[in-house]
């Protein structure tokens, strides 16, 4: 078994991006499941032709992308990708699209095929502050979880692909008044935590992981 993971590098003037350093720190295995790191980058589409050109260079069976939610407290398993890219700020080559379908003839949306409830109760479970959210945004971190959908259900069947969203680390909250943040080796153990649940089977739980609004 293998699983690709995939983190962005710095965007929006940021330093550094926590996703990216998290998944650099990760062990090689995990759970008896061979981990590859790779760095993508955040730019609409291009993200997508990376990705597409790494999961064609090997065989995955996973494959979770991972990305920098500047503001959440916690961290994110995403349940679906939405078919809109919707900038509020550019991409790392000044792309700015604006109500622009991802795909012209593509689905609506794209559910991730993981089990997302035991990978947040994998992290909760390792002291990790973790939910499940279904929103992913509207920028390049959605954009790639679409795409990721997209792929798999048209080029690479049967894989089984997600998104995680982390929080800022201390660092970049220096300065931002009420900005939350959390160390960069709980970010790496949650991760560490969601490929571990990945390794011990594909069926989710019934938990109730809904949101009220």
């Amino acid at each position: 078994m293998k699983v690709l993971m995939t983190g962005f590098d710095p965007f929006g003037g940021e330093r550094i991006n926590p996703a990216l350093e998290a998944v650099k720190r990760l062990p090689d295995e995990i759970g008896g499941m061979a981990v590859v790191k790779a760095e993508i980058p955040t730019v609409f589409h291009q993200s997508a032709e990376v990705m597409q050109a790494l999961l064609a260079g090997d065989e995955f069976d996973y494959v979770v992308a991972v990305g920098q939610a500047g503001g959440r407290s916690e961290m994110c398993v995403e349940r679906i990708g939405i078919n809109i890219d919707d900038a509020r700020i550019p991409d790392n080559t000044g792309n700015r699209p604006i109500d622009a379908a991802i795909h012209a003839e593509g689905a609506t949306a794209y559910f991730s095929n993981m089990p997302v409830k035991r990978m947040v109760k994998s992290m909760l479970e390792a002291g990790i502050p973790a939910r499940l959210s279904n929103t992913a945004g509207t920028f390049v971190c959605n954009h790639i979880l679409y795409q990721l959908g997209l792929m798999a259900d048209t080029e690479f069947h049967g894989l089984k692909y997600g998104f995680i969203h982390v929080p800022y680390v201390p660092e970049q909250a220096a300065g931002k008044e009420g900005i939350p943040a959390m160390p960069l080796e709980d970010i790496t153990a949650g991760l560490h935590a969601a490929v571990h649940a990945l390794s011990e089977g594909e069926g989710d739980i019934a938990s109730p992981m809904g949101e009220i609004h």
